[in-house]
């Protein structure tokens, strides 16, 4: 990408989106062209490609979708498989359509089996049963990633998928029902902070294993992946159809921690004094989900933000967000 490419990144205001045009603004590129959601509805088609005719991007990071935590999943599993479907199936048709040079597609690591083996490598993919707790979005996060490679394969397109870890950061969303796992443990402290609560309630048994990745380290490695000289960038994508592998790579830190260690990470980062209890009634999910970062790590990139500093800036943008009030 050159400084002055034109540039989609659609989700431009989420964790992921928002991370991303600072990471592309911090090396220099300055040709936008973003959309919120009362200006493009994602979900229609005819809405989309009208926008792709009009702007023309170059590239285009798909970083737009429907998340949620456990909770939402359990709740909302016709949204999470209808909305993120449309978005993709739109978006990169439509990319398709109009010479996009090459396409970013972020999914997730909910995309492996549940009882996959560990760390998770990219070939693990479709190998066995998904946590069933948030399969319309894992078999939705799938299909973008099969509609990458089919493309490659007939068209000759350059679509490459990433599937970050657990992210955390600037810009997360705080809902107290419909977040992800640090963003409520954020909210939860701190309210019981302010409250000067006994004891703040965790849900499942603390047991499973998680990986996290600070936001500006996802984006900076989205970032070094489109930026690949052609004779690295190309044979990620799985053009020959001979090739089994997806175009598919892994972003992560590399190391876990439990739910347990984490929730008393939060709580010391947020001040909080009382103690923590766990209710084995609500659902663990996966026991454990580590990513292999070795394919990355040996094109030349790794993570670089402890998580002790993450975890701070994070607190930090809550309260300046205001999410409490």
């Amino acid at each position: 990408m050159k400084p002055d490419s034109k540039i989609y990144v659609a989700g431009h205001r989420g964790l992921v989106g928002s991370a991303l045009m600072r990471t592309l603004r911090d090396k220099g590129h300055t040709n936008f062209v973003t959309r919120t959601h009362a200006e493009l509805d994602l979900t229609s088609q005819a809405a989309v490609d009208a926008f792709f005719e009009r702007g023309k991007p170059d590239y285009v990071f798909l970083a737009a979708a429907k998340v949620g935590g456990i909770h939402a999943n359990n709740t909302y599993p016709a949204e999470f498989i209808r909305d993120n479907l449309a978005i993709q199936i739109n978006i990169i048709h439509a990319a398709y359509q109009n010479n996009v040079k090459r396409l970013l597609f972020l999914g997730s690591s909910c995309i492996y089996p549940k009882l996959a083996p560990q760390p998770m490598k990219e070939e693990h993919l479709l190998t066995s049963e998904l946590e069933p707790t948030n399969r319309p979005y894992a078999l939705a996060k799938i299909a973008g990633i099969e509609m990458c490679w089919a493309y490659n394969r007939q068209y000759k397109t350059q679509y490459l998928a990433v599937m970050p870890t657990n992210l955390y950061g600037p810009g997360d969303n705080y809902h107290p029902e419909n977040s992800h796992v640090i963003p409520a443990l954020i909210r939860r402290f701190h309210e019981a902070k302010l409250a000067n609560a006994p004891s703040v309630t965790v849900w499942g048994t603390g047991t499973p294993r998680r990986e996290f990745l600070y936001s500006e380290d996802m984006a900076d490695a989205c970032v070094y992946l489109m930026s690949l000289p052609d004779e690295q960038f190309v044979p990620l994508l799985g053009q020959d159809r001979n090739d089994g592998l997806a175009p598919l790579m892994n972003i992560g830190a590399g190391h876990d921690l439990t739910i347990r260690e984490l929730a008393e990470m939060v709580k010391g980062v947020v001040g909080y004094q009382g103690m923590i209890e766990f209710d084995s009634t609500k659902p663990d999910g996966t026991p454990r989900k580590l990513m292999d970062v070795g394919r990355l790590n040996a094109m030349g990139w790794k993570a670089h933000t402890a998580m002790q500093n993450g975890l701070a800036v994070a607190y930090q943008d809550f309260i300046a967000s205001n999410a409490y009030s």
